[in-house]
């Protein structure tokens, strides 16, 4: 009796059942419009920021100070350079760059007048080079 079939049911009405019970749970489920309300600016965007007019001292290894690339006399000569910068109306950013062996207190000095001074924005760059690589 090996070619007797095997009994089983059709699926195929079930399956047209289904489908037509979930197309009219689809009607009948009210469509929600979830909106949320802003208020969005109007006019024009505003203007784009100023380019900020940066001054870039350097430490050399041998501690002498430069401004823009030209050396400085000495702290005197800062002082005043730093308080001209000051006194500006675009204030400039102070960019100090130190060399490795540069002495600690030299660039301290620079980034303590610089403070006193009351200029906002210091900053001490080109620190990637200390920076530990990633194991």
């Amino acid at each position: 009796e090996e070619g007797d079939a095997t009994p089983s049911m059709n699926t195929t009405p079930l399956i047209y059942v289904l489908l037509v019970l979930l197309v009219m749970l689809i009607i009948t489920i009210p469509i929600r419009l979830n909106s949320v309300s802003m208020d969005l600016p109007g006019g024009l965007p505003p203007p784009d920021a100023p380019v900020p007019l940066v001054v870039r001292v350097e430490v050399s290894a041998s501690n002498l100070v430069q401004w823009n690339g030209e050396p400085v006399a000495d702290r005197a000569a800062l002082e005043l350079l730093l308080r001209e910068a000051a006194s500006m109306p675009m204030v400039p950013e102070i960019h100090v760059r130190a060399d490795p062996k540069a002495k600690y207190e030299a660039v301290a000095a620079i980034l303590t007048e610089a403070q006193r001074q009351g200029l906002p924005k210091i900053g001490v760059v080109g620190l990637e080079g200390y920076a530990k690589p990633h194991l």
